[in-house]
This record gives C-alpha cells, structure tokens and sequence, in this order.
C-alpha cells in the first residue's frame, strides 16, 4: 500500500507540475488513445500499480487542465494545494461523514468549515449550514426546507399529508434564473410550468420595479448572488423587505457570487443578502477546493433539518442531537453515503486566512477587468458592465465569434467557452483560479487576438 500510495503521489505531483506545458483542452491523438482502456473486463486480477499506470499514462494526457493557470470555463476554479492534499488524506480515512459516530473528526472539521465560511459570508449566526455535491443539490435542500417552512406556515404537514391537496406555493424567480434552480423545482414537484418569471435587466438582474404587487403566500421567492454571464446580482435590498412577509421564504442561488461577500471591496455588489432566509454556493468554484462540494445556508435550521432528516433503529446518535445548533449532516443533507467534503474547504480556508481568501476573490475580478480592457482596446466587444470575475466579449457577428472561440480552443493556449446573452453568441471568460497570474491572462489575451486575426 505505501509504496502504491507513494507512486500516486508522484504521479498527480508531476501532473500539476507539467500543466502549463500541455494544451489546456487534450489534442485529438489524446482523446483517441482512450480506446485503449475500453476492452472486456479481465477474467484475472491486474496488479494496482499496472492499474494506476494504465490510468496515468493513458488517461492523464486525455484530461482538461481545470486544474490550471489558464483555464477559464464553467466557473471552475483550481483547487488549492492545501485542499488536494488534505483531500487526499481524507480519502484514505474514508471515513462516511453522516453521523458523529462514524467520524468525529470529519465532522468536527466540518463544523469549523461551516462556521468559518458562515462568518465569511456575514450570514446570520442562527444559520445552520451543511456540504452537499455543489450548488444544484444546495439549492434542491434549500427549496425543500422553503416548501416545508411555507406549507407548515399555513398550517399544513408535508411529512404526514404530502402535497396531494396541499394549498398550491407560488414561486416567483428572475427571467435569468438559473438551470439548477429550475432542476430543484422540478424534483420538489412545485411545477416549472407555474414559475413566475420576473423580467431583468441587461445586466441580468431582477428588476424591482416589475414584481408581482402581490405576491400571494404560501410562497418562495428566488434570487441570484452572480448572474453566471455578467456576474451582476439582484438588487437585494430592494426585493427582499419588499416580498418578505408572513409565509413567504427568500432563497439566493450564490454558486460563485455569494462570496463576493467576504471582500470589503467587493461587498456592496450583494448588499442585502444577508436578508434571505436561505442560500446556496459552491467550493468547488471560487473557495477553489476539488470536485465536488456545495453548501447550503438556512436561517431556520427547525425547517431544513424537517425537510431531509434521516433516521433509523441501528444510527448511533449523540445525546447532544436535540440541541439546535448540534450538527449531523445526515440530518441536514438529503445524502447518508457521504465524504468529508468539508474537510477539503477547512484545508482551503486555514491555509489562505481571511487576508488570502479575500486577495483571491479580488485579484480574480483585477484579472478580469484586464481582460475586458484589454479586449476592448482592439476593438472587440465587451457586451457587459464587469462587475466581479466574468467577462462575455464578442468578435463580430455569432458565427465569426464562434468561430473564434473554437480556434482559442483548439490553439490550446487557454480554454473559454461559448454563450448565448440576449440572444447574441459570446465568449465567456470566467476567472476562478487561485493560481491564475498577470502573465496567464497577458498570454491568453494574445492567444485570443491571434486566433481573431487569423479568423
């Protein structure tokens, strides 16, 4: 086992260190040569360490180098050496993180993850927080325990009555709202169909004036902490002292955007947030910690800990369960079977401090505002005012941008994906990456006016 573990180690040490050699998106040879590993499973056993050289040698050159200098899709950030290597750690513990009879520690470092990321986020400290998968499952938990607060709030038990006859939840969100809220609708049967879409602005965000006069109770009204094209939020402190009243529950999508709460300078753009009764963020995006972690906020633990608690004869609970502020994550999370994501986000925060992780959120957004400039210097169009880490730029018409976005893909140097904003074809540039420097982006924009010349 030592000596696996340690050629392991070697193996994703010289990963990391030859990324800024390699193209960013894997050459069409590499990709090809997958094929190797696609044949019948072997009627014997195969030595683990030929296993982790067939996996190294074969797959390695045929990944994408999200892990990265100059990698700017998706809003995906690197992960942080502390948080690699404690993710490594936690992973040959494999303890399940579910109860604290399973795993003391994990939980405890959990614990100190979520207070620590709660305090960052300046969110209310009654606010109960738990790891899930990423934002998607974030916000599904937060939905349930909105749809269980708002029914209880008119006198009606989910969990004994179900929804058969349940009085109907109206759910208003902006025109903007994201796939992964829509997602949670669907699973939580409140009916896409019977969304309220509030019209937003060309910044994406909700626009105040536009509301619904009444909105009628039992109800969940949706925002969004950074619009994932422009980055721009709703305008909190006007919505939410305008809709929150008795039976209506404020939740906010945050995957990347709610952390621009930690940063003096970068604060006023969420302003209000702190308002809602739940959010939802990511680790894996701009806290920069491996695939896959979200979390999840509620300022009413009673109503979150209703919506997905589990139980059963053979759990070994603490007699401390009781206690509003105790913490299982079973009981917070809508998994049982669980990994210690905190303990990767705990690594993160440690080693960063407060000062580090605010220089991270800021010097990503000081890196996007050159790139913009920059762009725009040559004549290309930024279609958005860049407000934190997210830059959309267009190259001419939608086919001469697409076609310059798939050169930039192709040249290698960098990788930025495609959108489509107010019905225009754009490069999306987002930058979430701890490891991403001035000379990264200098490259990256040369890489980009090259291929929009040749074009």
């Amino acid at each position: 086992m030592r000596s696996l573990l340690q050629d392991a180690a070697e193996r994703a040490a010289r990963y990391l260190e030859t990324l800024d050699s390699r193209p960013v998106f894997p050459r069409r040879d590499a990709i090809d040569a997958l094929a190797r590993l696609d044949h019948a499973l072997p009627d014997t056993p195969t030595d683990p360490a030929a296993v982790l050289a067939l996996m190294d040698e074969v797959a390695s050159p045929a990944t994408t180098a999200m892990a990265g200098r100059r990698y700017f899709g998706f809003v995906i950030g690197g992960s942080l050496p502390a948080s690699v290597a404690a993710n490594m750690l936690s992973v040959a513990w494999d303890n399940a993180t579910a109860m604290r009879t399973s795993s003391p520690a994990g939980i405890k470092l959990e614990d100190i993850a979520l207070k620590w990321a709660r305090d960052l986020l300046q969110l209310p400290p009654e606010s109960m927080g738990a790891f899930v998968t990423g934002a998607t499952m974030a916000n599904f938990t937060a939905l349930a325990a909105a749809r269980h607060a708002v029914l209880e709030w008119a006198g009606w038990d989910l969990e004994f009555d179900g929804m058969f006859g349940a009085p109907p939840i109206t759910v208003v969100a902006g025109e903007e709202v994201h796939a992964s809220v829509l997602k949670g609708i669907g699973m939580l049967g409140l009916g896409r169909n019977r969304l309220i879409k509030v019209p937003t602005d060309d910044q994406g965000r909700m626009r105040a004036d536009l509301l619904p006069d009444t909105i009628q109770a039992p109800a969940i009204v949706i925002l969004q902490a950074g619009n994932v094209n422009t980055g721009a939020s709703d305008p909190f402190e006007q919505i939410i002292p305008r809709v929150k009243r008795d039976g209506v529950w404020v939740h906010v999508d945050g995957a990347f955007g709610l952390w621009a709460a930690a940063s003096p300078r970068l604060e006023h753009l969420v302003k209000g947030v702190q308002l809602a009764d739940s959010w939802a963020t990511d680790a894996h995006k701009w806290l920069n910690v491996p695939y896959d972690s979200g979390i999840v906020f509620t300022r009413h633990p009673a109503a979150h800990r209703a919506a997905v608690a589990q139980s059963a004869a053979y759990y070994m609970r603490s007699d401390r369960v009781g206690e509003p502020a105790f913490y299982e994550p079973v009981d917070y999370t809508p998994e049982t079977s669980r990994r210690g994501r905190g303990i990767d986000a705990w690594a993160a925060m440690l080693s960063l401090g407060k000062s580090g992780l605010i220089d991270l959120f800021e010097r990503t957004c000081d890196h996007a505002q050159t790139f913009a400039a920059a762009l725009k210097s040559c004549g290309f169009e930024i279609i958005h005012e860049v407000v934190l880490n997210q830059v959309m730029v267009r190259f001419g018409d939608d086919q001469h941008t697409q076609k310059v976005i798939q050169a930039v893909q192709q040249e290698g140097t960098m990788w930025a994906g495609s959108t489509v904003w107010k019905g225009r074809t754009a490069m999306r540039i987002s930058v979430s990456s701890w490891a991403t420097t001035a000379d990264d982006v200098e490259r990256s924009i040369d890489a980009i006016i090259r291929a929009a010349q040749t074009i």
